[in-house]
């Protein structure tokens, strides 16, 4: 019996399967309350069934679209860009043969990753008012709506461009990593057949981290609903809600400022649904497609 004799390994991974098991699988209980009118006296089994009530509220209301609509198109932005410029970042890096300058860019562009959510909004705020730097250079280009950081017009652009520069360089880190496992002989190979640097990355550096590029692109659609609340609460206000209220921010008002409990809970599942959904399509394509698949 494989436990029997490897009992050390399953003993170290006790610790992972007991969190996973109390605070991803237990907690899923709560999954109730979106079909209760939930009541804290009450509790999880005395609250009153309501079926799908809290889903034809949240279907029928008049944020529904709205919600939908920033969190698809913020989601689909940050995929367009966010996803393939660590790969550009990296392949660039990759062709820097100065050492020292190499871990020099690497070091500066990770920086951004561990500064606080709250001072990069922070920072946002400073550059995006009416003096602000961001808002001096729109200006130079014909803006004349005032504070940009106020403008729904800008709202998707300072989310999108700040988690570009926050994340750049650390995103990049798996694809480097993926780029030094290609093995050195299949670029010997190549440059004795006459392929130049750009034929080399084409024919042989990409094709080496595509596994990777797939991989984590079946993840990042997995999360496609996934627009966190904890940055977009902290950037918008009632002048940016048209772009930049999300399904996420909305359950954060509806759950923790209305304690409307059973309703956040109905539209969080929606949400958790369609990214289910999702991954399981993008997987599914993938595995067809070129047998590539995270399981």
């Amino acid at each position: 019996m494989d436990l029997k004799n490897h009992w050390q390994i399953y003993l170290l991974a006790l610790p992972v399967v007991l969190y996973f098991l109390i605070f991803n699988y237990a907690p899923m209980v709560g999954i109730i309350m979106g079909f209760q009118k939930f009541q804290i006296s009450k509790g999880i089994f005395g609250s009153k069934f309501v079926g799908f009530d809290h889903f034809v509220r949240f279907f029928t209301g008049p944020y529904f679209y709205r919600t939908l609509r920033n969190t698809l198109l913020i989601s689909l932005y940050g995929l367009i860009f966010s996803f393939p410029l660590p790969i550009a970042f990296a392949l660039c890096l990759n062709e820097v043969r100065n050492v020292k300058a190499k871990k020099l860019v690497q070091t500066i562009s990770y920086l951004p990753y561990f500064i606080s959510v709250v001072v990069v909004v922070s920072i946002l705020f400073d550059f995006g008012k009416s003096n602000g730097l961001i808002t001096q250079i729109a200006e130079t280009f014909g803006w004349k709506g005032g504070a940009v950081i106020s403008s729904d017009k800008w709202f998707r652009s300072l989310y999108i461009g700040s988690n570009l520069w926050q994340h750049l360089g650390y995103n990049s880190i798996i694809f480097i990593s993926a780029l030094a496992a290609i093995d050195p002989t299949l670029y010997e190979a190549a440059r004795i057949d006459g392929a130049n640097r750009w034929q080399q990355t084409l024919h042989v550096t990409l094709p080496g981290i595509a596994s990777t590029i797939v991989v984590l692109l079946i993840l990042r659609l997995g999360q496609i609903m996934g627009v966190g609340y904890e940055k977009i609460i902290l950037m918008y206000g009632p002048s940016t809600y048209e772009t930049g209220d999300v399904i996420a921010s909305y359950v954060y008002r509806v759950g923790i400022i209305d304690a409307d409990y059973g309703y956040s809970t109905a539209i969080n599942l929606f949400n958790s649904l369609v990214n289910l959904i999702v991954l399981f399509t993008a997987n599914t394509i993938s595995r067809k497609i070129n047998e590539t698949s995270i399981w």
